[in-house]
């Protein structure tokens, strides 16, 4: 039997096991046929990937985040603010602001009461545009890599960025107008990307102002995604489109993202809710 917790990130959703008194509750090597069995909305609990919360010998505690096909992800933005309710209204960590491990390295972590509301900041760190362990091109790039793709029938050119997981951020004039069921896929497999790749479909609504639907590997279409919402920051920040702040529209809610001059650090923020309790046989 094990104890679990539904939460989510603006409609993103996760299912929360704490391992910490017991590391063994889940077997390492079935981990993926649970989270494939747990995940699944017709017979397990139904979410988007599933964490883990552990102890760490470099921070405060350790996130693992699985996607719903089993592969274990190296970040996940909304996974971490839910990662981050859940231990703080757990009371396993007894402070506004601590540290996560996860697999993209350290994250800081501060709990923001706003009028009631709950919200999360995550120091997401600093991105990259050319970490090539997860993109194969010919040659190599000082900048930014940006590659033209044909995907079905339509032609796209995407922007490399990694936020410790790899995305391809792709600028649109609407994104409503985009069968991300047909394209999505079919990019996330492309073979550029050995490690497959999330995938963003962005449209610029002022500077201040951004809109994205996601494509996550592992996943499909979600609700709402902090790394690609970063990614899209990131990108459209370097290139000039967009100011040092602003709102990532998603289709679960709104994230807000900044950089930080000081750190050289990108600073995503928003809430996460947690849905019920339960306990399950596995």
């Amino acid at each position: 039997m094990v104890t679990f917790s539904k939460m989510h990130g603006l409609g993103n959703d996760y299912i929360c096991i704490n391992t910490i008194n017991d590391e063994n509750v889940v077997a390492e090597n079935r981990l993926p046929q649970m989270v494939r069995y747990m995940c699944n909305r017709n017979f397990g609990i139904g979410g988007d990937g599933l964490i883990l919360i552990q102890e760490s010998r470099i921070a405060d505690l350790k996130m693992r985040i699985f996607n719903k096909d089993g592969t274990e992800a190296e970040m996940c933005g909304n996974g971490i603010r839910c990662f981050s309710k859940y231990a703080y209204d757990n009371k396993i960590i007894d402070k506004n602001i601590f540290s996560v491990e996860t697999k993209a390295g350290v994250k800081t972590i501060k709990i923001l009461n706003n009028n009631k509301i709950q919200e999360i900041e995550v120091d997401m760190g600093t991105i990259s545009f050319n970490d090539y362990k997860n993109i194969k091109i010919d040659k190599q790039y000082n900048g930014p890599i940006s590659i033209k793709i044909k995907a079905k029938d339509k032609n796209f050119i995407g922007n490399y960025v990694s936020v410790g997981n790899p995305h391809l951020v792709i600028f649109v004039n609407n994104v409503d107008n985009i069968n991300i069921n047909e394209y999505g896929p079919a990019i996330e497999n492309m073979k550029y990307f050995p490690n497959k790749i999330n995938v963003e479909f962005v449209q610029i609504l002022g500077r201040n102002t951004l809109k994205l639907r996601v494509w996550e590997r592992g996943v499909g279409e979600t609700f709402a995604c902090g790394t690609g919402a970063v990614a899209a920051f990131g990108i459209s920040y370097y290139k000039g489109i967009c100011s040092s702040r602003v709102k990532v529209l998603l289709k679960g809610g709104e994230l807000n993202v900044r950089y930080d001059k000081v750190s050289n650090h990108i600073i995503m923020s928003g809430i996460a809710t947690k849905v019920f309790d339960g306990i399950i046989s596995i």
